[in-house]
């Protein structure tokens, strides 16, 4: 053999097993690749699923199936995907092989020894192939299947039994950076059809081998035939060829192979110009298509920043939702107890003092009864910010866990304020404060076309002095507004240990009352309205009484105050319309002629239900609308709006009698008289009492006969108790008597023979004789 022909021969089967190694590396390569890239995917996808630990710990089943049903479309190559808990138990699983299910091995074959926050990686033969894998698996020796175990990262631990979507969503808002392993996604990846999947490429591989091959092949085989020319000049034409000197083609003189190779070697220098020429073109349209793949990333962290920015004001919006109130944007209940439970550690640690102030607005249920609930919000509004506006730097909170999150001033829920002063001296710093928030809203607040005064009952506790933990400062808090608001409001009171007893007191009160109409405690006294002309009673006022079966008569002052805190105040007052019908209904089915029953209207019971309420009751007890007479209070009938009017319209359509009680003690105004269609004026006992002591009480009972004289009302003088009493008032006038002169209040049955025709006369003709 010629040495053309070995060199030919060397060459050749060199380059065939060079070929050969790159194709299988590149192969092996391909699949560790091609494997590796779907194990990442199905990590980022898993990763990517926030919702999956939730769903996981509450058991979503079908949600789990639809999640493993997109796994598998992620590769042909998925032969099965199972999610189990932390613990190995099997929740849901998903094969494309039937003859897989339930073949698995446990939890910890499948982690082939990996920590419990990794991904493991653990193979498996035995399985069946897929069914396009089938012949590949039976030339490779066989299917194996690598399990990937992927783990489920929380940021809540998955052994609590009480969580709920709502805590995994505000982990997500939230991150506290602890990450728990809540379970694992097993997927099974089948080599065989990773091959297949790979045979398009190692085609293409093995078809590029195989034409260098042949091309070097050619070349070799027709040239290597004029080596035996001058070796020494090819060495040079080599090394200048090497060295990059290929400007110009060489000339090279010689016969045969010699002559062959200097061609060659000159159409490689061809061939590299043109090579240099296309690799000019080349990187000209590769420097384009980078400028074109930068611009498309620049655009693409545009959007990025845009979305973080997004995320970071849903989560600013989101924090604002969950600890300020919505109303006022104060501290919400929530920030106000978690702040106040690190500010009274602090004060513990630190041997300081701190105190907390409880507000609650005084009658702020009438306002949102008498003007709406809008004008509720904008009065509590007003009052947050004049508190705010009121508590200075140097009296509020100075250490926070976050600035923001400031709690000198905060709402509770309603009209419920409070108000913490840190590092305080003493109390008397304290009701510095105190009052100066009393004096703040005590001016006034104009609603729209109404001017209101809003007051405050404030209750004071310290600590430690009172309570050192954030549940009985509240308490004692809490405990000293109630009993600042039952020393008549508008007041401050700090807390003292003695309140405890009077606060067990109040709410066995509350409690009892509560139960009071269902166990029929609740009953009426009545007082006649005597007419001095006849002796005859023309009229009863019924005064309701609580028969307690351990305390015994309850008097109305004690628990009508109460049954308006706790809103039974609507209810007390619908038993006793209903009650004082029953009543006058009976007693007249049984022969005894009363003309009419009087029955007080508190201001929290002139409510939208009010008249159906009333109509009601006649309705039922069959008695005439005329025989019905409430005595409203000024309070009803000094916010004329027009749900008032309404309402008084409604119910003197109905034939009711309405009168005014205690006329003179508020605020009294001539135009609501003529306003409203009232029928009689009740002069309060404290002018009857008073009239011989001041002549100003005497001028205004004869201005009230007279007024109610001259626009035809109805007059009746109550809280008569003496013989000058009775003759100044039917002097000017007033000639129906209500009070302890005739009677004082009596039950139903002692109420009967005062019924007869003239039963008052004798008595009348007898103190009219002393006089």
């Amino acid at each position: 053999m010629t040495v053309a022909g070995r060199i030919n021969l060397m060459v050749v089967s060199t380059a065939s097993v060079m070929a050969l190694l790159i194709l299988v590396s590149s192969g092996i390569r391909e699949y560790f690749v091609l494997r590796d890239g779907l194990v990442r995917e199905l990590t980022t996808e898993i990763t990517r699923e926030t919702a999956l630990a939730a769903d996981l710990q509450l058991r979503e089943r079908r949600t789990l199936h639809d999640f493993l049903e997109r796994l598998q479309t992620l590769s042909p190559a998925i032969s099965y995907v199972r999610i189990d808990t932390v613990d190995g138990i099997e929740v849901v699983e998903q094969s494309r092989i039937e003859e897989i299910e339930g073949k698995l091995p446990p939890l910890n074959v499948l982690r082939g020894g990996a920590t419990h926050a990794d991904t493991g990686l653990s193979p498996q033969r035995g399985l069946p192939p897929p069914e396009a894998a089938r012949l590949m698996a039976s030339l490779t020796g066989g299917e194996l299947v690598l399990n990937a175990s992927i783990p489920i990262l929380s940021g809540l631990n998955p052994l609590r039994e009480d969580l709920t979507r709502r805590d995994f969503g505000e982990s997500l808002a939230q991150p506290t950076g602890s990450q728990f392993v809540a379970g694992y996604v097993h997927v099974g990846i089948s080599r065989s059809m990773l091959l297949v999947l790979l045979l398009p490429t190692l085609g293409t591989l093995a078809g590029i081998a195989l034409g260098l091959l042949l091309v070097g092949s050619l070349i070799v085989t027709r040239y290597t035939r004029k080596l035996t020319g001058p070796l020494a000049r090819l060495a040079r034409m080599a090394d200048d060829i090497t060295a990059g000197n290929v400007g110009e083609p060489l000339t090279i003189d010689g016969e045969g192979e010699v002559k062959e190779i200097a061609n060659v070697l000159n159409a490689i220098i061809g061939g590299l110009h043109n090579y240099k020429t296309q690799i000019g073109v080349d990187h000209q349209l590769l420097s384009m298509k980078v400028e074109e793949r930068t611009a498309q990333l620049s655009q693409r962290n545009q959007e990025l920043n845009q979305a973080v920015r997004q995320v970071t004001e849903t989560k600013d919006r989101l924090r604002q939702m969950a600890y300020f109130d919505s109303l006022t944007s104060l501290p919400n209940r929530r920030l106000f107890t978690e702040q106040l439970d690190l500010l009274l550690r602090l004060s513990k640690r630190n041997n300081e003092k701190l105190a907390l102030l409880f507000l609650d607005l005084d009658n702020f249920k009438r306002v949102n009864d008498s003007l709406g609930h809008s004008a509720g919000d904008a009065l509590l509004k007003e009052v947050a910010r004049r508190l705010a506006a009121c508590v200075r730097e140097s009296d509020v909170v100075a250490h926070f866990v976050d600035s923001d999150s400031r709690i000198d001033v905060s709402r509770l829920g309603g009209d419920e304020f409070t108000v913490v002063l840190n590092q305080v001296e003493d109390e008397r710093a304290v009701r510095t404060v105190a009052q100066r928030l009393l004096d703040t809203l005590l001016q006034p607040v104009s609603i729209g076309d109404h001017e209101l005064v809003i007051t405050p009952s404030i209750g004071i506790a310290m600590a430690p002095d009172h309570a050192s933990d954030l549940e009985g400062l509240l308490k004692a808090a809490d405990t000293a507004m109630f009993h600042a608001k039952s020393q008549g409001k508008n007041t401050y009171m700090f807390y003292t240990r003695d309140m405890d007893a009077a606060g067990v007191e109040r709410l066995r009160l509350e409690t009892d009352l509560r139960k009071a109409l269902e166990r029929n405690e609740l009953l009426f006294h009545y007082q006649p309205q005597v007419d001095t002309r006849t002796g005859t009673v023309i009229g009863v006022e019924a005064l309701i009484r609580w028969q307690h079966p351990e305390q015994g008569m309850i008097p109305p002052f004690r628990f009508v105050p109460v049954a308006e805190e706790i809103g039974l105040i609507g209810e007390l007052g619908s038993w006793g319309i209903r009650q004082a019908c029953r009543e006058l209904v009976d007693l007249r089915q049984q022969g005894y002629a009363l003309p009419k029953i009087a029955v007080n209207v508190s201001a929290l019971q002139f409510t939208r239900n009010f008249c159906p309420m009333v109509r009601e009751a006649l309705q039922t007890s069959g008695l005439p609308a005329s025989s019905l007479e409430l005595e409203l209070t000024e309070s009803i009938l000094v916010e004329d709006s027009e749900t008032t009017v309404r309402t008084l319209r409604e119910l003197k359509a109905m034939g009711l009698r309405l009168s005014i009680d205690d006329f003179g003690t508020g605020y009294s105004s001539l135009s609501y008289l003529s306003r409203f269609p009232l029928d009689e004026l009740k002069i309060d006992r404290s002018f009857v009492i008073d009239f011989d002591k001041s002549e100003n009480d005497a001028s205004l009972v004869r201005a009230i006969i007279a007024m109610g004289q001259s626009m035809n009302l109805d007059l009746v003088a109550e809280g008569v108790e003496t013989s000058e009493q009775f003759n100044f008032l039917t002097t000017q006038g007033a000639s129906v008597i209500q009070g302890y002169l005739f009677s004082r209040p009596v039950t139903a049955e002692e109420l009967k023979p005062m019924l007869a025709p003239g039963y008052f006369m004798e008595q009348i003709r007898e103190i009219r004789a002393e006089l």
